[in-house]
């Protein structure tokens, strides 16, 4: 018997029975933070994993089977002309305008099919943090400055973060540099714009089916949300097409999915996740008894959403027990978040970094959270820090990250996130 292993078993067990036993339960504050707990994770079952999460899981199953690994490593590999590969990583990140959680299957499909983890992780950041729609909101709401500076530093920081990551791992990058050259593959031989305009009707799905509540009752934002399942009907109408003949799905099996859903649109006409869950179940069946690339597309998407649904529901629930939702508290109480980010301190600033980074904000909420941490005394400074690393990272997004490129990577971006969202906080705290 081998005593030093029974010794650890034996610690392990006695740390969990002493856990149970003087469990806290009966105690407002626990009590509260089990129900904000649960109360987070069946808002993001209900608001983000249909809506958001199986649109992206396909989107990245899709970059894994229908996208060349020759394309991949030229505009985004290791190897590739610098300004092409940040370009193209900032650019397109950013217009997805998508939270944390959202942005993880999107960057691993990039990333396993070759993509330089400089060019990788500014995707990552630039996914959640260039978000036109919440620069905007933070101008009007928060003020010009704020806005402004919010959508320099993002900006900043998609490529800057990229270039540290790159440098601090370079040697692994040269390696990886090296094999993807070795075993480079050719196109499949679907053209590119075939290819183009089946992702542009998927992350139009996406966009328009998450499309949230605009704060003004009238105006363009307004026409766009009052039209958005229109919008993302003709979206999907327009991927059912390239499905049935550019990917080969078939006419028959894009029927076998199309007419349920439009009875279940017309049943319940209120309720447009219905036909939206009956329109995924059928796209699943019918990609997955294919025998072809199709099926490779469901098998992909399969396999992201087991690695990273069950690590993003969990990291959510903790959370929520921890900080709770907007507006309610967890065990960590509102009131020393509201204390410790007045003034403009390198305390205030970096706790106002840390505290983003592991809170989760969905797409948008950031706003009016800052708006009353403002209004109790919060520091610009502490406020622009907030705003650049909450919404790119959460807690859920680490634990997904680091499912994807390893412990080593994961630290280094977190800790070059808080880092810089830190300096930049002081200096705005400086200046204004």
């Amino acid at each position: 018997m081998r005593w030093p292993r029974e010794w650890k078993t034996l610690l392990v067990l006695a740390g969990a029975f002493l856990v149970c036993f003087y469990l806290p339960v009966g105690r407002l504050r626990f009590d509260n933070a089990v129900l904000e707990a649960l109360h987070l994770v069946k808002w993001y079952a209900r608001e983000h994993v249909l809506l958001c999460l199986v649109p992206a899981f396909f989107i990245a199953g899709a970059i894994a089977v229908f996208v060349s690994q020759t394309a991949v490593m030229r505009y985004l590999g290791p190897s590739a002309n610098k300004v092409l590969a940040y370009g193209v990583a900032s650019v397109s990140g950013s217009i997805l305008a998508v939270c944390s959680c959202t942005i993880l299957p999107l960057f691993a499909g990039i990333y396993r099919m070759g993509a330089g983890l400089g060019p990788a992780s500014a995707f990552l950041y630039s996914g959640p943090a260039i978000n036109v729609l919440a620069i905007i909101l933070t101008a009007r709401i928060l003020g010009f400055e704020l806005g402004a500076a919010r959508a320099v530093g993002a900006i900043v920081f998609s490529v800057v973060i990229g270039l540290c990551m790159h440098l601090l791992f370079r040697r692994e990058e040269a390696e990886k540099a090296r094999l993807a050259a070795v075993s480079s593959e050719v196109n499949g031989g679907r053209p590119l714009w075939q290819n183009a305009l089946f992702f542009a009707a998927m992350v139009a799905i996406l966009i328009f089916a998450n499309w949230g509540h605009p704060a003004e009752a009238t105006g363009f934002w307004q026409s766009v949300f009052a039209l958005k399942w229109k919008l993302t009907s003709i979206a999907a109408v327009g991927l059912g097409i390239i499905l049935a003949t550019w990917i080969r799905l078939g006419w028959l099996r894009l029927a076998y999915v199309a007419i349920p859903t439009l009875l279940l649109a017309l049943l319940f006409p209120q309720q447009p996740m219905i036909p939206f869950a009956g329109a995924v179940i059928g796209l699943s069946i019918a990609t997955s008894t294919h025998d072809a690339e199709p099926r490779g597309w469901f098998e992909a998407s399969w396999g992201f959403a087991k690695q990273m649904l069950p690590l993003l529901l969990f990291g959510v629930l903790i959370a929520g027990a921890l900080l709770g939702r907007p507006g309610n508290e967890g065990l960590i109480p509102s009131g020393w978040v509201s204390s410790a980010v007045g003034g403009n301190s390198v305390r205030a600033n970096l706790f106002a970094s840390v505290a983003g980074a592991f809170m989760y904000f969905a797409t948008l909420t950031e706003v009016p959270i800052l708006q009353g941490l403002i209004g109790n005394g919060m520091g610009k400074g502490p406020a622009l820090a907030l705003l650049l690393a909450g919404p790119a990272l959460s807690l859920p997004n680490m634990l997904v990250i680091r499912s994807v490129m390893g412990t080593k990577r994961t630290v280094a971006f977190v800790l070059l996130v808080v880092v810089m969202a830190t300096v930049c906080g002081m200096v705005y705290g400086r200046l204004f």
